[in-house]
């Protein structure tokens, strides 16, 4: 394999890597529907779950106990936060040539959640990147 092609495989993987990241984080901060959870509201249940353990049967322990892990989990995401600018920048930079390289349009590109904005910025029109 020739250093050129090494090169173009580790570019292709490196802007394979910052659109995955961008669009993972997207999804992640996508409002989602119905009453927003707090971090009071995950703790109190996080409460209630460990109160039911100490008198729970064998098997209603066990979810009780992936109950809490999941409590625990959301609380630690809730208190994480996400620098979005940066992943978009990572985007920016490298989706033109991205969206090209795989033939993905915008529309594509806008039903899995990238703002036009966004899509300006990284040169990508309504034709063809």
């Amino acid at each position: 394999m020739s250093d050129e092609h090494k090169a173009a495989l580790a570019e292709g993987r490196n802007q394979g890597r910052a659109v995955r990241r961008y669009l993972e984080a997207l999804d992640e901060n996508r409002p989602k529907r119905g009453r927003k959870r707090t971090a009071e509201s995950v703790q109190r249940d996080l409460t209630r779950t460990e109160d039911d353990l100490t008198t729970a049967d064998a098997l209603r322990r066990l979810e009780l106990v992936q109950r809490r892990l999941d409590l625990q989990a959301e609380l630690e995401k809730m208190g994480a936060t996400v620098d979005l600018s940066a992943l978009e920048t990572d985007f920016v930079t490298v989706a033109k040539e991205y969206a090209h390289r795989k033939g993905i349009s915008y529309e594509a590109w806008r039903e899995a959640g990238v703002s036009a904005a966004t899509l300006k910025a990284a040169g990508i029109g309504r034709g063809r990147a």
